[in-house]
């Protein structure tokens, strides 16, 4: 492929995927933003209850591109059943972990948050939107299903237009129900919550009816869902469940994070949070490199166009190193500029957020590389067991001992805290960079 075409290819996917990416930070970073009026306490609050979120969309996440690895390779031949199979066994599985969240979240939304803290402002105000937002688990995780298929078989504007609809009903349903406008009373963190569960409502019903108003491979006839023999959950289960392990524990490996930086004191978690927020938006280029190299890479090896994967990878490598360092150096030059989106923040959490973003714009680099080469690289060349075992042990082995020692033990700055979580990038853009050189990340998964 000449630089040509692959530039267009790239673009074709990664601009639908940013700009989607964008918008879905923005959805998450709305409540941030838009309860930042109501104190400290509530963004901490709410900063902490999303941490369940993430760790079940991480998990999801994983169901979701280990999928992707076999959609790649088998659109990539055109095998429309087998792609066909993928979907349902992927939303089964996500839909499984939606409602044991769901449910856990709805029934003790109060007791997690005290995993985190002890402030009772935090706890409350936490848990009351835990406790509703919860309602948008399932929701979510077909929306994330179903945008993931869709982009893996060449469809990326369908969940793009999806999440646009989505974000522009979470702002005006926010704006209406945190502040108590068109006759409704002020329901603060509550109303943020109520905002989020209307959005995601709207956006799975673009997706399914997109999906049942025009013939495609994801068209699942009722009379199919139970015909996936045995021999198909044994390769999906080899691929998938790795990706699936990866994202977990890397997950909870962030939750100790914010674990650690809660030990520090409330001012310093809603400084993450909001710097966090922020990171969130100037990753979703990184986003959209990542599904462009995974999809790209897939298709060239299902094709058996294996030199071109090669290729591709190391342009890929070089875009990644470029847009860290333009993307981290804007993030530390100017963070009283982006914080402006935080307008009702105290003086304390402005300081310590100027500061955060200065030292994560730094560690940006090393996360835009690296997600590059698990999410794009290895897992596109359905390297899938190495990519677990490259994160688990950077996450366990060095970034959460690391942080916990030092917020817990040491007593540290957050600042501090935050380099210490940073060294699991270190130590992954290392060992990550070799196995590309090395060229065994390259599996072929389809069948001839």
């Amino acid at each position: 492929m000449n630089s040509k075409a692959f530039y267009q290819q790239m673009f074709a996917i990664a601009i639908p995927v940013a700009l989607q990416s964008l918008l879905t930070s923005f959805l998450n970073t709305l409540d941030t933003m838009m309860i930042s009026s109501l104190g400290d306490a509530s963004i901490a609050g709410v900063g902490l209850a999303n941490q369940v979120f993430f760790l079940f969309t991480l998990i999801c996440f994983g169901i979701n591109t280990g999928s992707s690895v076999l959609f790649a390779q088998y659109w990539g031949v055109r095998d429309v059943p087998q792609v066909r199979k993928i979907n349902q066994a992927s939303l089964m599985l996500s839909t499984a972990v939606s409602v044991a969240f769901m449910l856990v979240a709805m029934l003790f939304p109060y007791g997690i948050l005290e995993l985190f803290t002890h402030d009772a402002t935090v706890v409350q105000a936490g848990g009351d939107y835990l406790r509703v937002a919860a309602l948008t688990y399932v929701i979510t995780v077909w929306s994330f299903s179903l945008g993931s298929a869709l982009r893996s078989t060449g469809n990326p504007r369908v969940p793009l237009i999806a999440t646009m609809s989505s974000f522009v009903a979470n702002a005006f349903f926010n704006y209406i129900f945190i502040f108590g406008k068109l006759g409704l009373p002020a329901m603060g963190v509550v109303g943020a919550a109520l905002g989020t569960v209307v959005a995601r409502m709207i956006e799975i019903g673009v997706l399914v009816f997109v999906i049942k108003r025009y013939q495609g491979p994801l068209q699942i006839p009722i009379r199919h869902l139970q015909k996936i023999p045995k021999e198909f959950w044994t390769v999906y289960w080899k691929t998938t469940l790795p990706v699936i392990v990866n994202e977990t524990f890397w997950a909870l490996g962030q939750v100790f994070y914010n674990a650690a930086y809660a030990m520090v004191g409330t001012q310093a978690t809603a400084a993450v949070q909001i710097a966090v927020a922020i990171q969130g938006l100037a990753f979703v280029i990184v986003r959209g490199l990542g599904s462009s190299c995974s999809i790209m890479l897939g298709q060239s090896i299902g094709k058996n166009k294996i030199d071109r994967a090669k290729k591709d990878a190391y342009r890929f490598i070089i875009l990644s190193i470029i847009t860290g360092v333009v993307i981290g150096a804007i993030e530390s030059l100017t963070p009283q500029w982006t914080l402006l989106l935080f307008g009702h923040i105290s003086p304390e959490v402005y300081t310590l957020g100027q500061q955060l973003l200065q030292v994560m714009g730094i560690i940006f680099i090393l996360k835009t590389i690296n997600s590059v080469i698990v999410v794009g690289v290895l897992r596109g060349g359905g390297d899938t067991h190495y990519g677990m075992k490259l994160e688990m042990s950077c996450v366990w082995l060095v970034g959460v001992p690391l942080s916990l020692l030092a917020a817990g033990v040491w007593h540290l700055p957050v600042t501090i805290v935050v380099i210490c979580a940073g060294m699991e990038e270190v130590t992954k853009v290392v060992v990550g960079l070799y196995r590309v050189y090395s060229q065994k990340w390259i599996h072929r998964l389809v069948q001839d």
